[in-house]
């Protein structure tokens, strides 16, 4: 299927897409913060620069979105129509990189919890499940858990 805009304003969209401060993240970091919780952000230390890191419960959070980290399952990870092995290659850079920050921040202690941008758009209602999240002792964790079931209308 061809591209509904042309290249320059595609390229402009795609530039505009950021990598931290996002809706999602923001969100988290306003939830966590009313429930008590404090945080470092985007640290650079610590591999992946984690988007949100807890001290104190030796956990750090990445918060990602669907389409670019590629969420098993999800109705938000498709691949555009146009170069599908450009981005096939992209999205897989991506992944990989995202498990080897993960194994190495475990071989350093921390946990590790990923959430996805999915969540916030259809479990809302289920934030509450983050802090029993970061209270459990699980190495590695994931909310949701499995991508929302979306009602076909």
């Amino acid at each position: 299927m061809p591209d509904v805009v042309d290249s320059s304003t595609r390229s402009r969209m795609m530039r505009a897409i950021k990598g931290r401060d996002t809706h999602p993240e923001i969100a988290l970091r306003k939830y966590l913060h009313a429930q008590g919780y404090r945080f470092r952000l985007h640290r650079k230390d610590l591999p992946g620069s984690p988007d949100l890191v807890l001290p104190l419960h030796n956990l750090v959070i990445f918060v990602h979105g669907c389409f670019w980290h590629r969420h098993a399952g999800c109705f938000y990870a498709t691949t555009p129509g146009t170069r599908p092995s450009f981005w096939e290659a992209k999205f897989e850079a991506n992944v990989r990189r995202d498990q080897r920050a993960c194994q190495e921040l475990k071989q350093l202690g921390w946990r590790v919890l990923v959430v996805w941008e999915c969540g916030f758009k259809h479990c809302r209602k289920q934030l509450s499940d983050i802090p029993e999240l970061i209270q459990a002792v699980n190495l590695y964790q994931e909310w949701p858990s499995r991508p929302p079931r979306l009602r076909s209308s």
